[in-house]
Formats: structure tokens, C-alpha cells, sequence
């Protein structure tokens, strides 16, 4: 007998996502993924003057606030074939690559880390073991047995008083925890120190975008910073030094303890290799543009079918036709409608909201369902990794063998690089991921120094826009994957505007052909040890890192259900 488990809200992310399982002999054999919210921010935009729409767009979210206002600004650019000062390029570069490594810490540490972690079985942990353990992994600083003797008492005063903070309502016990009592307080101990180093990831953004979230210094043509080494209230050598001191921070931290972490879990959990794979047609964009035109990145993009590195078909450039003729959206599943049938290019995209409950066969989510050349597929730092593979890019070659050998050590087993293709693999890809944008990061410091020290202090050039209509599209590779914007200019004002984000790859209902989305394809076939604690949907689901921007949440108060969680 099948039972019908409903997760909602899924906690631990950004934003509204219900999930539906049916389990039946205690595996997954059909899901539904459903986000609980509509804003409708692509209608406030419309006949506004494209300049402004970068600083509305990155309300969308209060977490994914850079990567909007970036995209935005590159979906105008494209339209008026503007090209930026290559300062406003490295500028931009350092913002998104410091917002992509706040946001995979914080991801790992504190909104998935859990999933893995039993808190309170680290009380049962031997302090100096735990120290000499993590000696032999990483020579990170803070991995003194002090430190351990510390977390260690601080963790007994949390659950001795019956107030465990941020750890409460965790599955402790679970059936499904493997980790040992010394390497969960190891993992507590990093959680405590994530929460220190991800402030310098938001300096260096509040520094170069004037705050954060939200920046205020991007342009259509560039950015607002003023570069001069004679005046204190502009961007100046003294303040990029003090980034590059943060810089350094970060990526200590990332070498010592975000990889050597991912890999010891990925080995604890090797089983978990063999979950959440899903759909194997990976979708990724070029980004960490070092060129004025967008053609020349540090990262690549493209496309890859069922998996097969060897049918890698690379995306080279802002605007390319093959990325910008091949995405669709469907609303045959989702809460709107469209004036006429079938999937909508964005550009002649549609935002019309028609709600109808949920609807196991019919209409069930406000999240759209986008294809790839009528295919659906699965973005984010999985895809990124494995496009960078399949490219030879050797920074993720570097790390992604790192990450590998280490787990095969620390499991005594080979792992192959087909093993991604699950729930851990996601992991252990936004940790190489993380350490691509770094080493990005970093050179894009260099570059802007040497570029100020020849003299160069450029940052803006002027958009004209002609009459007439023209169309653009901007993208970027977000922490969560493929993020578009698509912009209809007509006689300078927007005439049509939408944004393809990577949650709505991800999170996407069944689509015109009813084929499963990311997010339900991946659930599909996981087994569930305790259906009134169902944590393996919570892992699969966060190792999306899934991103629903929050404001109206829709309740279904008649849909009927045999188990209810509230999950944390």
C-alpha cells in the first residue's frame, strides 16, 4: 500500500517548496515538486526604463540578490550590443565570485550540513581525537584539540539546558545517520567557524557594491565605482588590499576545511552515490567574463546529454544563438496560463497567473517548467563541474581530482567520476565549484591591480537606446545554476520581461510532455526508513540548494494527506 507523505514548507532554503512523495515498499516511485508562492515582478517591470530593471530584478530574492542585478544588466547590454570597461568587468567578476562562495559555505555548513549531522550524537565524541583526526585531514588552524574541547562543552550547555539553538528539530537519531560521534563534533566545530568566515565573502561584496544584500553600484554599462588612488571616498589601492586579505581567508578556509569536510562525508555516505541522480542532461553557462564583449571567460559553459562527457556542446559567448535559441517554459503543469498552447520562447513569454489547487495530474506549482531544446535538464554546480570536465578546464580538473582522491582514501575504495551523478555528488561538486570561484576571484583582483597600475580607471560607458525594438538576453552561472533574463526593449521601455532562474530548471513541474522535473525525477526510487521522519527527501532536495523567492504562500486546506511533517 502506497503512502502519500507532504512536506511543506521545506525548510532550510529560500522561499515556499512543497514536496509530495508517494512511497510504496519503502521506496520513492512518484514525486511532485510544488513552489507556494507568486510575485509577479516580471509584470512591475514592464514599461519601465530597462536601466531601472536591474535594481527591481534583484528583489526577487533576499539571498540571490547579485546574480539578478547582474543579469539584468547583461540581458540590456546585450540588447544594445554595449560592451563594459574591462574594470567594470573585474569588478563585477569579484562581487559574483564572492557571492558564490558565501553562498556554497553557507550552503554545506548550515543548510544541508544537518541533513548528515547528528549534533547531539558529538557529545558521545573523545575531544583530542577528534583534533588528532582532523590534523591528519588538513593543517587548517583552527583544528587545535582547544577547539574541540571548547565546541564541545558549549554543545553540552546547549542540550543541558534544553535549548539546542540553531540544531533544534534536527533528525538526531535517525536510522539514516552514519557519521561517528568524532567527526560530528569535527563537523559542528566547522559549522561554528563557517559562520565566521562567510562575513568576509559579504565584505568583500558590501565593499565593491557599496552593501549587501542588495548592491547599488551596477549600471547598464558598466558600474558606479570611481577608481582614483588619491581620495579616500572612492575605490582605492587600500581598499583592494583589505580584500585581498579577506580573499586569503576565504580561501584557506576552502582548501582546509570545505573540501576535506565534503570529501569525509562523501566517504561516509559513499552509499549515497547510488541517490538522487535524476535527470542527466546538464545545462551550464560561460561566466567570469575577462574580455570588454563577453566572449572570453574563465569558466566554461554548455551542454550535456544523459550524462556523456563526450557530448559536451560548449555555449562560447554572451548572446549565442545555440543557449538562446534552445529554452522554452511550459505552463501545462504550473499555475498560469497562456493565451495560445505549448511552451513559450522567453521572449514571447507570458506571466498570466491562473491558480486551481493542487492537482496531481493537472496544475500544481507557480514554478514554470523550462526545457532545453524541448528536453528538460539539471543546472547548477553539478553541471558546471562536469562542463568544466568535459572542456579540460584545468582548475576544475584540479579540484574535482582532489575532491575524488580524497573520498576514495578516506572510503578505501576507488570512487569513479559516474558517482556525481547523485544526491553526495551534487555536494562534492559545489565544493570544487566554491574552489573555482575562488581561484576566479583571485585572478580577477590581480587583473583589476594591474589594470589601475596602467593607468586605467574606466568604469561606465553610456547606453543609447534606439527607437524601435530590440531584444536582449543576459546570463550568468549563479550559486544554484543557469540564471536568464530576457528583455523586450521597445522605444526605450521595456515591452516584455522574464527571468528563467535555476530553481525553476530544478524545482520545475512536469512539463508539456509530462516529463518530470530535476527535483522529482532525482526523489524517484529513494528509499525512506521512517516515513513520519522522511530525512532522505531532505537530503536529495537540499543538495539543489533550492531558492523560491518568499512572499505569498499559498495553503491547500482541502488536499487530504496519510503523513504531515514539519521538517526543520
Amino acid at each position: 500500500m502506497a503512502t502519500r507523505i507532504t512536506i511543506d514548507p521545506i525548510t532550510r532554503i529560500e522561499g515556499h517548496l512543497r514536496i509530495d512523495v508517494e512511497v510504496e515498499n519503502g521506496k520513492v516511485n512518484k514525486a511532485w515538486s510544488s513552489g507556494q508562492m507568486w510575485r509577479g515582478v516580471e509584470q512591475i517591470l514592464l514599461g519601465r526604463d530597462p536601466r531601472d530593471a536591474w535594481a527591481i530584478t534583484q528583489r526577487i530574492c533576499g539571498v540571490c540578490t547579485t546574480v539578478h542585478a547582474i543579469t539584468s544588466v547583461r540581458a540590456v547590454e546585450n540588447a544594445l550590443q554595449l560592451e563594459v570597461p574591462l574594470n567594470a568587468q573585474y569588478i563585477r567578476n569579484m562581487i559574483m565570485t564572492a557571492h558564490g562562495i558565501h553562498d556554497h559555505i553557507v550552503h554545506f555548513y548550515h543548510l544541508s550540513a544537518l541533513d548528515w549531522v547528528d549534533v547531539v550524537s558529538a557529545l558521545k565524541a573523545d575531544p583530542v581525537k577528534t583534533a588528532q583526526l582532523a590534523e591528519s585531514l588538513s593543517d587548517w588552524e583552527n583544528n587545535g584539540r582547544h577547539v574541540f574541547i571548547d565546541v564541545h562543552e558549549r554543545l553540552k550547555g546547549f542540550v543541558g539546558t534544553g535549548q539546542l539553538g540553531p540544531f533544534t528539530n534536527g533528525y538526531w537519531g535517525h536510522p539514516a545517520m552514519k557519521l561517528s560521534p568524532d567527526v560530528n563534533l569535527l563537523a559542528v566545530a566547522h559549522y561554528l567557524q563557517a559562520l565566521e568566515v562567510q562575513r568576509y565573502a559579504n565584505k568583500i561584496v558590501s565593499t565593491l557594491g557599496s552593501k549587501t544584500p542588495h548592491i547599488q553600484n551596477l549600471a547598464v554599462g558598466g558600474v558606479s565605482n570611481p577608481i582614483a588612488t588619491d581620495s579616500q571616498s572612492v575605490l582605492t589601492v587600500e581598499r583592494l588590499m583589505l580584500i585581498k586579505e579577506m580573499i586569503d581567508k576565504l580561501g584557506a578556509f576552502i582548501r582546509n576545511c570545505y573540501l576535506v569536510d565534503v570529501s569525509a562525508v562523501g566517504a561516509f555516505y559513499a552509499d549515497w552515490t547510488g541517490h538522487g541522480q535524476g535527470i542527466t542532461d546538464y545545462l551550464a553557462v560561460p561566466d567570469v567574463p575577462m574580455d570588454s564583449a563577453g566572449t572570453k571567460f574563465m569558466m566554461p559553459g554548455g551542454y550535456i546529454k544523459g550524462g556523456d562527457l563526450a557530448s559536451y556542446h560548449p555555449i562560447k559567448t554572451f548572446g549565442d544563438p545555440y543557449f538562446r535559441d534552445g529554452v522554452a517554459e511550459s505552463v501545462k503543469h504550473s499555475w498560469y496560463n497562456y493565451s495560445n498552447g505549448g511552451a513559450l520562447h522567453p521572449w514571447k513569454g507570458e506571466t498570466t497567473p491562473h491558480y486551481t489547487d493542487f492537482q496531481d495530474d493537472g496544475k500544481y506549482s507557480w514554478v514554470k517548467a523550462p526545457t532545453f531544446y524541448g528536453k528538460p535538464a539539471q543546472v547548477g554546480p553539478l553541471a558546471q563541474v562536469l562542463c568544466g570536465a568535459a572542456a579540460g578546464h584545468q582548475p576544475t580538473l584540479t579540484y574535482l581530482n582532489k575532491v575524488v582522491d580524497t573520498v576514495s582514501t578516506l572510503a578505501g575504495t576507488r570512487i569513479p567520476l559516474t558517482a556525481l551523478h547523485s544526491t553526495i555528488g551534487r555536494h562534492a561538486a559545489r565544493a570544487v565549484r566554491c574552489a573555482v570561484l575562488y581561484e576566479c576571484l583571485q585572478a580577477n583582483w590581480q587583473a583589476l591591480m594591474e589594470n589601475i597600475a596602467k593607468g586605467d580607471v574606466k568604469t561606465f560607458n553610456k547606453p543609447v537606446f534606439p527607437k524601435g525594438e530590440v531584444m536582449g538576453v543576459g546570463f550568468h552561472e549563479a550559486p544554484r545554476g543557469v540564471l536568464s533574463h530576457w528583455a523586450v526593449i521597445k522605444d526605450g521601455k521595456i515591452a516584455n520581461y522574464q527571468a528563467v532562474v535555476p530553481t525553476t530548471w530544478n524545482a520545475a513541474p512536469r512539463n508539456e510532455e509530462d516529463s518530470v522535473g530535476p527535483y522529482e525525477a532525482a526523489l524517484l526510487g529513494t528509499p525512506i526508513a521512517d516515513p513520519e521522519r522522511p530525512l532522505e527527501v531532505l537530503r536529495t532536495v537540499h543538495s539543489f540548494d533550492p531558492c523560491l523567492a518568499c512572499a505569498v504562500h499559498l495553503t491547500d486546506l482541502e488536499h487530504k494527506t496519510v503523513v504531515q511533517v514539519k521538517a526543520l
